[in-house]
């Protein structure tokens, strides 16, 4: 593997880049020639955790290991590429689920090895603002203006396993944790709610379709860590453990007294409640940093309301609101590709074949 740092891209082109993503359930391979996509493939166990009602990390990881040559061959072919032809490997080394990320990082080894190519472990949490530099036919971001992503810039990245707001100065180089949650993730959250109410997993969709014909004011739910006295210490960390709680108190009150409960006010409710603490941080941070940007990431972005509520909010305080497309916002290796491919770019050096997967990596910490 002496030759491991040599890639063989033109500057004309961009390197071409095969993204490997098994932080939690999805296993995505995405592969681009610097900033365009050409496949986005993945396959998805969340039928296999729905009847638990969460994800099972072993049984996540069980999955990784049958579905990564086939989505491997589907990526490759959807790009009309080989194997040979790939520049370079990118691969998640954290954070997730131990056992789902050790899946991603062997295969990513194993192929840097068998065809000599230099490997790059990157941070998943990075990857999702990656995925904004994408571009392809086709591919329009969600919500924004359509052109390249200007830095610095917050990012708000929501999901079932991570809710943390981000202050991007240079994407392969300088990125800083302004504040996470302390307890439950927002998906997590309407994962809870959801079955609370009688949903299915995941609850996150739901929750959002029953939302749709209730009354978003009809319950005034908690805002967690938004009074004064917990602005002070917490001014950019989220907390949802005492919004799911408050939920639960106010079903049971209603079930105990024999009242019918009205599902669809009580989706609104919550679903106001969550986008209300995420985009009144999210736009504090842009103000206090006088940074006039934000980009929203993660699964949860697919929340209509979320993407509603921002592009107002956003607009009203002259924030300049992006979001991906919403193929690129849940997990997806096109994003580690992306990610990989700004390494390359930028002439870093690639991660040497010792790395471990580390499931609590930090953002600080770009490439392992």
């Amino acid at each position: 593997m002496s030759e491991r740092g040599a890639v063989g891209a033109t500057e004309a082109t961009g390197p071409l880049v095969l993204g490997i993503e098994t932080s939690c359930d999805e296993t995505g391979i995405g592969i681009v020639r610097g900033r365009t996509l050409l496949a986005n493939a993945i396959a998805s166990s969340m039928d296999e955790h729905a009847r638990f009602g969460g994800v099972i990390p072993e049984i996540a990881a069980r999955a990784h290991l049958e579905a990564m040559t086939p989505t491997i061959e589907r990526a490759l072919a959807d790009a009309g590429v080989t194997l040979d032809e790939i520049d370079a490997i990118s691969v998640t080394g954290g954070p997730g689920l131990a056992g789902a990320l050790m899946v991603g990082v062997s295969a990513a080894k194993a192929l840097a090895v068998s065809l000599d190519k230099p490997l790059y472990a990157v941070n998943h949490l990075v990857g999702h603002v990656g995925a904004d530099l994408l571009h392809g036919d086709g591919l329009r971001p969600a919500v924004g203006t359509v052109g390249e992503l200007e830095l610095p810039t917050v990012a708000l990245l929501v999901s079932g396993g991570h809710t943390s707001l981000l202050l991007v100065r240079d994407l392969v180089s300088d990125v800083e944790m302004l504040g996470e949650t302390i307890d439950d993730a927002a998906g997590e959250a309407f994962d809870k709610v959801a079955r609370l109410l009688g949903l299915p997993y995941p609850g996150g969709p739901h929750i959002d379709r029953v939302a749709a014909d209730g009354d978003p004011q009809a319950i005034r739910f908690p805002r967690g860590l938004t009074l004064p006295k917990d602005m002070e210490k917490h001014r950019y960390d989220f907390s949802f453990s005492g919004l799911k709680t408050s939920v639960a108190r106010w079903v049971e009150k209603r079930q105990a007294a024999g009242d019918d409960v009205p599902v669809a006010d009580v989706a609104a409710s919550f679903r106001e409640a969550v986008v209300d603490v995420l985009l009144t941080k999210a736009l504090a941070a842009c103000q206090d940093l006088g940074v006039p940007r934000l980009l929203l990431g993660g699964g949860v972005v697919a929340n209509a309301r979320l993407r509603e509520v921002a592009a107002e909010r956003a607009a009203a305080a002259g924030v300049e609101l992006r979001v991906p497309p919403l193929s690129l916002c849940t997990d997806n290796g096109a994003m580690i590709a992306s990610l990989g491919a700004q390494l390359v770019a930028a002439g870093h050096a690639p991660s040497e074949l010792t790395f471990g997967a580390d499931s609590t990596l930090p953002v600080t910490d770009i490439q392992l």
